[in-house]
């Protein structure tokens, strides 16, 4: 059975592994020990802290394998960005060039580095090790899991998270992970790079893109033809994903990502799909448990009609979230699930039929 929770210390081989694996692909998941490890204490102390309001708070999930106790995937939220340190982003405007005299008037896209998105908070770090995912566990509803079960999470303790919600999704890069975009513009000003500049950005080291980058607009025309088609394309292997947070309610809005002009995508948190369309009710148990390797506790299959449905624990430090086939009329749960998310007869969860 696949069960999202938090990050724990014990999880920091698992994690180590998978940022090994990402191939320094995940700004947010750099092959660094220290920030790994600080990442889940961040995360620890996030979840024992009394929030009123979104600050520099952020959370991440593991994704376990519970027959292997191995960590699958990862994914995280941030409270609030750019409280501790600058979030830059680049936004697309038009600039105006008008001359009475020869009667032309000129609309140029430019992009302007700002820091509007400060406050919101982000969805971020979404990687998953798919080599371990056999036919029992398949892809497309794992990522379901993966992602969106941290709204159900924001859904059950919204105090914790802003009205604003953003993603960045990664932009476009070739076969040796180079960035069109950055080739173009970027290294001009950092002489490094696109890998080790994502490695500093994930790393915290932030501080050098207020001091290099040009805070004067960069004409879009100017930029080589393959930086401006890169503009706002998400990766293609992000292609889904952004499929999943389209649906759920997300909008590109002409924000992209100062190094690889990735699309941030943002939405109001209580209209998303998985935040305002969960349900919070009472689940009974069934008699029998499953007996183990049988995927049925956490995977519709040919067989059961039932549809499938997110199923969390709603708790805060020992927050668990599910995979399953849920009956609609009469959730009832598995005796396996019932552990998996640490929740008795008649206990409230939350539920979001898929």
């Amino acid at each position: 059975m696949l069960v999202l929770r938090p990050l724990a210390f014990h999880d920091l081989a698992g994690l180590e592994r998978l940022a090994v694996i990402s191939g320094g692909r995940m700004t947010t998941l750099p092959d660094n020990r220290d920030h790994l490890s600080q990442l889940i204490s961040n995360t620890q102390q996030s979840l024992r802290k009394e929030v009123e309001r979104p600050a520099g708070e952020s959370y991440h999930f593991a994704l376990e394998d519970t027959e292997t106790g191995e960590v699958v995937g990862v994914s995280g939220i941030e409270a609030a960005v750019g409280i501790t340190s600058p979030f830059y982003s680049y936004r697309i405007d038009d600039v105006v060039h008008a001359s009475s005299e020869l009667q032309i008037h000129n609309r140029v896209p430019a992009l302007h580095l700002c820091q509007d998105y400060t406050g919101a908070s982000r969805l971020y770090t979404l990687f998953m090790d798919d080599r371990l995912l056999g036919k029992e566990h398949r892809q497309s509803e794992t990522i379901h899991l993966l992602s969106r079960a941290r709204m159900l999470f924001i859904a059950a303790h919204p105090e914790r998270f802003s009205p604003r919600l953003i993603v960045e999704l990664q932009g476009v890069a070739d076969e040796k992970n180079q960035s069109p975009f950055w080739e173009c513009l970027g290294r001009h000003f950092f002489n490094m790079d696109f890998n080790k500049a994502n490695y500093l950005t994930g790393i915290n080291s932030k501080g050098f893109i207020a001091d290099l980058m040009p805070h004067y607009p960069v004409y879009v025309p100017m930029l080589h033809p393959d930086a401006q088609a890169a503009l706002g394309q998400a990766r293609n292997d992000m292609r889904d994903v952004q499929r999943l947070l389209e649906d759920e309610g997300f909008e590109y809005r002409r924000y992209v990502d100062i190094f690889d002009a990735g699309p941030t995508l943002e939405a109001r948190t209580e209209s998303v799909r998985s935040v305002n369309q969960s349900h919070t009710l009472a689940v009974s148990i069934e008699g029998n448990g499953i007996e183990d390797g049988d995927i049925k506790n956490d995977l519709a299959v040919a067989n059961n009609d039932q549809p499938l449905a997110l199923i969390s624990n709603n708790q805060l430090q020992n927050y668990r979230c599910i995979l399953g086939s849920l009956n609609s009329d009469k959730p009832t749960i598995s005796a396996d699930q019932a552990a998996a998310l640490e929740l008795k007869s008649g206990d409230n969860a939350s539920v979001l039929w898929l």
